[in-house]
C-alpha cells in the first residue's frame, strides 16, 4: 500500500492489538498512532506497531510538542521524535496548536492559546525550528477550547491561515474540534472551513463529543454525532480531493469491527459527494 492510497484511516489503540496481531483483512487504509506512546519504548507497544507498519501506512500525532510554550521546544523530545520518525517512516507527522509545557513541566491536557501577532509570532517561530529540525512539513490540529483570551485579535481559522502562510506548515482539520468550539463560542463553522486555504489541509479528524447540557465536550468517547457528519459532508466541498481522514475513538473503545463500521460512514459520505482521490504518501517531506 506504500505509496499509493492512504485515504480511510483510524487511530491505534492498544485494547486492538490482540485483533490486529492476528493480521486480519481490514477495511483500514492507514493507522494514527500517538508519538509519545512509542518515543520510549521497545516493548511490546513497539513490535506491534511495527507488525503493523509493515501491513499500512501510518502517521504519527503528537500531544507533547508544546508549539504555543513561549520556551523552547525541548530538543530531547524533539530528538525522540525523530528517531521515531526515521524509524516508521509516516506519511504525515502532526501535533496542535496548544501549550502543555511551562519550563519544563508538562501539563496533562492542551492549553488554548490567544490568537494575536505576538503568539502568532512565537508559535511560527516553534514551528519553523521543529521543520528545520525534523526534515519535513508538519500539520497542525486544531484543538477544541472552553475558554478563550480577551487578548485575541483574530479567530482561530484566521490564526491557523496565518501560520500556513508564515511556516508553509499543514493543517490537520478536526471537524468534531470545529463543531465543539462553535456550539459553545457560537460562530459558523462552515465560515471556519471556508478560511482555511484548501491546499493546506493536509489531514481530516473526526470522533465524538459529550453532550454536557451547557456546553459541548470533545471526549473522543462516542460516535460521531449526526451535527458532525452533516457538517462533515458539507466541508467536502472547501477540502482537497486527495486527503487522508480518519475516525478518532479514545475513551470506551469499542471492537476493531465496530470502529470500521464508523469509518465506512466516512467512506459512504465522501464516495457520494465523489471525493475519494489517492494521496501519494510521501509528499509532505521538505524538498
Amino acid at each position: 500500500m506504500e505509496n499509493q492510497t492512504s485515504i480511510f484511516g483510524v487511530g491505534l489503540r492498544r485494547e486492538h492489538y490482540p485483533y490486529l496481531t492476528e493480521k486480519p483483512n481490514t477495511d483500514i487504509d492507514w493507522f494514527e498512532v500517538i508519538s509519545e506512546n512509542y518515543m520510549n519504548t521497545e516493548g511490546r507497544p513497539m513490535s506491534v506497531l511495527e507488525s503493523i507498519r509493515m501491513d499500512y501506512p501510518i502517521t504519527c500525532h503528537g500531544v507533547g510538542m508544546s508549539l504555543g510554550s513561549t520556551n523552547q521546544i525541548d530538543p530531547n523530545y524533539l530528538k525522540k521524535l525523530k528517531r521515531l520518525i526515521e524509524r516508521l517512516n509516516p506519511f504525515l507527522v502532526s501535533d496542535h496548536l496548544a501549550w502543555n509545557n511551562w519550563n519544563g513541566t508538562r501539563l496533562h491536557d492542551l492549553i488554548p492559546i490567544p490568537f494575536h501577532e505576538e503568539s502568532l509570532e512565537i508559535i511560527a517561530n516553534n514551528i519553523d525550528y521543529v521543520q528545520n529540525e525534523l526534515q519535513r512539513k508538519i500539520a497542525i490540529e486544531n484543538i477544541s477550547a472552553y475558554f478563550s483570551y480577551t487578548s485575541s485579535t483574530m479567530n482561530e481559522a484566521e490564526f491557523l491561515k496565518s501560520l500556513t502562510e508564515k511556516t508553509g506548515c499543514l493543517i490537520l482539520l478536526d471537524i468534531n474540534n470545529i463543531y465543539v468550539n462553535a456550539k459553545n463560542f457560537q460562530f459558523d463553522p462552515l465560515d471556519f472551513i471556508k478560511t482555511i486555504p484548501k491546499n493546506s489541509i493536509a489531514q481530516i479528524h473526526l470522533a465524538g463529543f459529550t453532550d454536557m447540557g451547557n456546553f459541548l465536550f470533545d471526549t473522543h468517547a462516542e460516535p460521531v454525532h449526526p451535527e458532525v457528519w452533516n457538517l462533515f459532508e458539507k466541508s467536502l466541498d472547501f477540502l482537497p480531493k486527495n486527503i487522508p481522514m480518519m475516525i478518532e475513538w479514545d475513551e470506551n473503545v469499542p471492537e476493531f469491527q465496530r470502529l470500521e463500521e464508523e469509518l465506512n460512514k466516512v467512506r459512504m459520505i465522501t464516495q457520494r459527494r465523489g471525493k475519494n482521490e489517492a494521496i501519494r504518501t510521501s509528499e509532505f517531506i521538505l524538498e
